[in-house]
């Protein structure tokens, strides 16, 4: 499949197509995943497309099931899905070390694919992780009267900040979710892990990032902490501390390349 600067479909086994977009470069390919009920038409996933045809280096962007261009029922979803399509793009699309960026949800996503590619991984950047959030987060703050209806009729709805449609979370998210939780034992990575946070984040509190960077077992994090920053951090300041942050770690790579002695 070549890079034509369109979205292109990658066919799962069931049947389903995950969207995606690329950008043929040098290495190492750099990997946006995307949030809960997020697309790869999201300013930071953009973002980096731009950034990535300028700068010459490859690039991944796509839409798991059931978010924006992709097939499927988003209620259908599960982390563990949602990291099975993160997979399949992975490996049938791009080649070499890779530089992850993950936000939100797909920071969960992100640290999953690293512990399952680790012989891959070049780096990592977190945007608001959200790992374990289904238990964490949104299993803790529900009322009991939610959870009843949840556990009862096996989904939810809630009304969203981010879209005139209602979130839908479902009682199989839940469940499926406990198989992939992450913070309950040491992640040992082998990368760089750069993790970037609002502290006027609504829905993940700053405080999780730090949380997260004592859990990681790797030989170099940093945690930056955006004062006034949002969940999204998507303006243009935010904007250009991300793709410096990508940029470092991409460069760290091509170092390391230009300094291996040819044999």
């Amino acid at each position: 499949m070549s890079d034509s600067g369109r979205v292109q479909q990658l066919m799962r086994p069931d049947g389903n197509r995950v969207a995606f977009a690329r950008v043929e470069g040098r290495a190492p390919t750099v990997v946006f995943l995307g949030g809960f009920r997020s697309d790869m038409t999201g300013t930071k996933a953009i973002a980096l497309d731009d950034w990535a045809r300028r700068a010459g280096h490859a690039f991944l962007r796509f839409d798991y099931l059931g978010h924006g261009q992709s097939s499927g029922r988003f209620e259908d979803g599960t982390i563990g899905r949602w990291l099975d399509d993160s997979l399949a793009v992975i490996d049938a699309l791009t080649a070499g070390k890779l530089v992850l960026v993950g936000s939100s949800m797909g920071g969960w996503l992100s640290l999953l694919v690293a512990r399952a590619r680790a012989e891959r991984l070049a780096g990592l950047v977190l945007i608001a992780a959200a790992p374990d959030f289904t238990e964490e987060m949104l299993l803790k703050e529900l009322s009991p009267a939610d959870r009843a209806i949840l556990e009862r009729d096996g989904r939810l709805e809630r009304p969203s900040q981010y879209s005139p449609e209602p979130s839908v979370f479902t009682w199989r998210l839940i469940e499926e979710g406990r198989r992939h939780l992450l913070l309950k034992d040491k992640l040992a990575l082998a990368c760089p892990v750069r993790l970037l946070h609002g502290q006027s984040d609504p829905d993940v509190p700053w405080e999780y990032s730090l949380r997260i960077a004592a859990h990681l077992d790797a030989p170099d994090v940093v945690t930056t902490l955006v004062k006034g920053g949002d969940h999204r951090l998507s303006t243009p300041a935010d904007i250009a501390r991300l793709i410096a942050t990508v940029e470092e770690l991409a460069g760290q790579v091509e170092d390391r390349i230009a300094r291996k002695p040819s044999r």
